[in-house]
């Protein structure tokens, strides 16, 4: 990973970004990070948070932060604020997402009982289309090796599944972060990412950014990346997580 120093920042039209632990630090979204993202907006850059929280959470991020949309639950969805309403877009529709939840619940419930110390993730009662488990977030941290022997579960019950910084989320269906950005951009925006990614920043920290990382040359990583071997950026901050995001906004307006 080399330095964010020497990411060039020219013709750079979009920042995309995860939430937890890239923009928030130790669970809170600090003034620095919140007032980045609103000097993004004010630049005339396009901002999007690519997160797995949960559809509760992106409605109202998508309503009140200055974004112009939020892919959430992994790439289950996007949705954008315009012209006095939400709008939303979903991978799946409806009826399916309600057969998925009830399979989602069995699973969760399952892995409870056979890894001692993880939980249901406390914000899955506002989500539509994922099962979160609590590894890190509001149990005592589990380490990483019990998180992917919690992925693994998952997938052997037929879940699609991805380490972040505090949950591990399951869904069924081979989407990810990236393929439901592609759409963003292609529907809302009626952008090309693949003609057009050299003009993205993507800015993460965990596993579940993997496809972001490898998909972006101007990827870049907040410091506590570093806690998840593997995972590869191609850029690194010196800060850690919001810190770590205000500094890629700092470097990129100076620009």
């Amino acid at each position: 990973m080399k330095p964010l120093a020497e990411l060039d920042p020219r013709a750079v039209s979009a920042v995309l970004f995860d939430i937890d632990d890239t923009l928030t630090t130790a669970g809170k979204l600090t003034a620095a990070a919140y007032s980045a993202l609103e000097r993004l907006q004010a630049a005339g850059k396009r901002v999007v948070a690519v997160t797995g929280r949960p559809a509760g959470w992106c409605d109202h991020i998508a309503r009140m932060w200055p974004v112009d949309a939020v892919v959430g639950e992994n790439g289950a969805f996007y949705f954008s604020f315009a012209d006095g309403r939400l709008h939303k877009h979903y991978r799946d529709a409806a009826q399916l997402r309600v057969q998925n939840r009830q399979r989602l619940a069995e699973i969760g419930r399952a892995i409870v009982v056979a890894i001692p110390g993880c939980a249901i993730a406390a914000d899955q009662a506002y989500r539509e289309t994922d099962l979160a488990i609590d590894y890190c977030e509001d149990v005592p941290p589990l380490p990483l090796e019990t998180a992917e022997r919690i992925a693994e579960l998952m997938r052997q019950g037929g879940l699609h599944a991805k380490v972040s910084s505090i949950h591990v989320n399951g869904w069924f269906g081979a989407y990810d972060k990236l393929a439901m950005t592609r759409e963003l951009f292609r529907t809302a925006f009626g952008i090309d990412l693949d003609r057009q990614r050299d003009a993205v920043i993507y800015v993460g920290d965990s596993p579940n950014d993997a496809p972001m990382f490898d998909f972006f040359p101007k990827s870049v990583g907040v410091a506590n990346v570093r806690r998840f071997p593997g995972v590869r950026p191609n850029y690194v901050t010196v800060a850690a997580s919001g810190a770590g995001f205000a500094e890629v906004v700092l470097h990129l307006l100076r620009a």
